[in-house]
């Protein structure tokens, strides 16, 4: 399995951090801005590129001759779902929502005079059947949202990093499977700490822009981390 780990692209809460420095008046679950549907955009062209006679070797480690993704995930935090909807229309592909996948703390707002955050439910299954036709909903995503719980703590995020390497390694591990998914840029710490059984460290970070791309290819008995936060498609003005 080659599996590509994509951050979504710039959301109204990293617009908002990068031009005031704070989170106060954040969203619970912001959509993507302007540029992030720029960014978006040229992410999906650039995963729709194919070039086969440009292939360096049999695993083609800069992906020369192109991405060839077969299966499409995303969580199904608004800014997550647009990102990978657009990659899903450009390569006409299904595209499902994984819950396990969203961000560390799950849907919350903060109380500003108490500081005290309460969960919030999220979007119900109406909403991705509405704004993309072959997307594919599992039994958690209820049409009372998905979400529906107090704030997540730092040992369940742990614990779900784990739970979606046994899950993602039982769906597609042994096979040839081209695997995208778009999540978050803080559980993508989580995620590798746990596929490589790294201490958490408070003071080590794997940074992730918005739409980079790091690929990880899965053997019988191997994994290699390929390339990291790839970022070709976002030169010349589109960094965020």
């Amino acid at each position: 399995m080659q599996f590509y780990f994509i951050r979504h692209a710039q959301s109204a809460n990293n617009l908002l951090w990068d031009t005031t420095g704070t989170d106060r008046g954040r969203s619970d679950d912001p959509p993507i801005t302007d540029l992030g549907v720029q960014q978006a955009e040229r992410l999906a062209a650039f995963l729709q590129r194919q070039s086969p006679e440009l292939r360096s070797g049999w695993r083609d480690p800069a992906n020369e001759a192109g991405f060839g993704i077969t299966h499409l995930y995303c969580s199904p935090m608004v800014r997550a779902f647009e990102t990978a909807r657009i990659t899903a229309e450009r390569l006409d592909l299904p595209l499902t929502i994984w819950k396990d996948w969203h961000e560390g703390g799950g849907l919350y707002l903060k109380d500003e005079d108490t500081e005290e955050t309460y969960g919030t439910p999220g979007k119900p299954r109406g909403f991705f059947q509405e704004r993309y036709a072959k997307v594919i909903l599992t039994d958690d995503i209820k049409d009372d949202g998905w979400w529906n719980r107090p704030m997540e703590q730092s040992e369940e995020r742990n614990e779900r990093a784990k739970r979606v390497i046994r899950d993602l390694l039982e769906r597609h591990g042994g096979t040839q499977d081209v695997v995208a998914l778009v999540s978050h840029g803080g559980f993508y710490n989580y995620f590798l700490w746990a596929l490589f059984g790294l201490e958490r460290q408070k003071n080590i970070w794997f940074l992730m822009n918005n739409t980079g791309i790091t690929r990880i290819d899965f053997g019988e008995e191997w994994i290699d981390l390929v390339y990291q936060n790839r970022m070709d498609h976002l030169l010349n003005g589109f960094v965020s």
